[in-house]
């Protein structure tokens, strides 16, 4: 090799017009998706700080003349507001502690336990997959009202903390956890449910973050099983508020739409908070 070949550069590969041609094709539509995903949220936002007349103005406008704050804080003046969403949110904490609590235990026991017509019930429990909810909802409410449970709070807790995709997800992931370190402890004189707190569940939280946050807007985004069960102002979620807020004050849809931005807070917040965690678990689940 000469010393004129050693001083030249090395030429870069020269890249096809059509890797180019798709890399910005894959672009625009990725940032149409998200300008068409994020539109409804924006409009919502911005019609909080509209007037009565502005929202379904025609032409359609999508800022408004004048920003009125006074929509939010009128909405957040509310005590009922206030009150339907702190108590929304702590059904929802309940609803998701008790269906971790319980989908977990029973993962545990399809996992790692063997006892009589185990392959029967597991079939049984997927075969409610394919069932549909609103098809068992009259059947539901017949039972929940001979349990004398309507207009109580736990008629929105306990009919849907069992849940057969929690027990599938979460026992696909105990499935996954050597054997070896339960064999360890049981040396160590654990008993099982030893064995399922102290060794299982401080490994469970890919899982319970995942499944945690979809038992927490299964409640918080919960409408048609609400307005079935409750009928006192004081037990309604924040999902029927907004509705009876939309019958009653049909003609405030500023303050409508003010009141929608505050109730979807806590769930954007939620995965905000959790958006790495919530990623990661997914694509773990798909390369098991």
């Amino acid at each position: 090799m000469t010393a004129t070949q050693e001083l030249a550069p090395a030429r870069r590969p020269v890249r096809d017009s059509r890797w180019w041609f798709f890399a910005v094709g894959k672009g625009l539509l990725g940032a149409l998706y998200i300008v068409l995903a994020l539109f409804p949220l924006a409009w919502m936002l911005i019609a909080g700080f509209k007037t009565k007349t502005e929202v379904l103005k025609t032409p359609f406008q999508f800022f408004p003349e004048v920003w009125k704050w006074e929509n939010y804080v009128q909405i957040l003046g509310d005590p009922t507001f206030v009150w339907t969403m702190t108590w929304t949110f702590l059904g929802a904490v309940l609803f998701t502690v008790l269906s971790l609590t319980v989908n977990s235990l029973a993962a545990y026991a399809f996992a790692r336990l063997d006892f009589r017509f185990k392959r029967t019930l597991w079939v049984i429990l997927i075969t409610t997959l394919f069932i549909p909810g609103m098809t068992i909802l009259l059947t539901s409410f017949i039972v929940v009202t001979n349990l004398q449970m309507l207009d109580t709070l736990s008629v929105l807790v306990i009919p849907g903390a069992a849940s057969a995709a929690m027990v599938f997800f979460i026992r696909q992931f105990y499935l996954s956890i050597p054997s070896s370190l339960e064999e360890a402890a049981m040396l160590d004189g654990c008993n099982r449910f030893t064995i399922f707190v102290r060794l299982f569940l401080p490994l469970s939280k890919p899982p319970f973050v995942v499944m945690g946050i979809t038992a927490f807007l299964a409640y918080w985004n919960s409408y048609v099983w609400p307005i079935m069960t409750i009928t006192s102002p004081e037990q309604f979620v924040v999902q029927q508020y907004l509705a009876t807020f939309r019958s009653e004050r049909s003609t405030e849809l500023g303050l409508l739409m003010a009141g929608s931005v505050l109730a979807a807070a806590p769930v954007i917040i939620l995965f905000l908070i959790f958006q790495r965690q919530i990623i990661g678990n997914i694509k773990l689940a798909g390369m098991k």
